[in-house]
């Protein structure tokens, strides 16, 4: 509630809403993104469809397409610094866990084929590499950070989102998984 009445404590008055600068775009941004549901997608909703082409082409991946399977669906650039660490942790867990039903799928958002390869050719992947250079499965995501990544179930619910990668984040990512992949089919 807004007042013009000084404060007992210090005998000033509060500053008015409309003098903080962008105070007032702020709220409609808020209100605008409340009024669409532009949240963020977060645990225990279900993972959009979301389709896109191999990035050596052949064939689509489609996230519905791994139902019965926990994905690790992770959206990466060539130009995103954290990607550079991510890429060698989700080898382990190609490694460790694929054989347990993790399927890892890692979705490009370059501009170009070339920009990707260039970037895969310093950090290979073990996992299948899909790219999306309009930008469709990021909007439907609702990305906050580069890289982001998600945890689906077996059911296709989102059980984690993990914007941004360091170090740290690996055992709670590789705890997310154990917990999906321990649960029945």
């Amino acid at each position: 509630m807004q007042t013009d009445k000084a404060s007992p404590c210090t005998g000033a008055k509060p500053p008015r809403l409309a003098a903080r600068p962008g105070a007032k775009a702020l709220a409609l941004t808020i209100a605008a993104a409340w009024a669409t549901g532009a949240w963020s997608l977060g645990p225990g909703e279900p993972a959009p469809a979301c389709s896109v082409p191999l990035l050596e082409g052949g064939r689509t991946v489609n996230v519905a397409d791994f139902r019965g399977s926990v994905v690790y669906l992770d959206f990466w650039a060539s130009w995103c610094g954290p990607c550079r660490q991510s890429f060698p942790f989700m080898n382990e867990l190609q490694q460790e866990l694929a054989g347990k039903g993790l399927s890892i799928v890692a979705v490009s958002v370059d501009k170009t084929a070339d920009e990707a390869r260039g970037f895969l050719a310093n950090y290979p992947a073990q996992f299948a590499i899909a790219l999306d250079t309009a930008g469709a499965c990021p909007k439907t995501y609702e990305l906050q950070g580069m890289p982001s990544s998600y945890v689906i179930d077996r059911k296709g619910i989102v059980r984690a989102v993990h914007a941004g990668f360091r170090n740290s984040d690996k055992a709670a990512i590789r705890a997310q998984l154990l917990q999906a992949l321990g649960e029945s089919r």
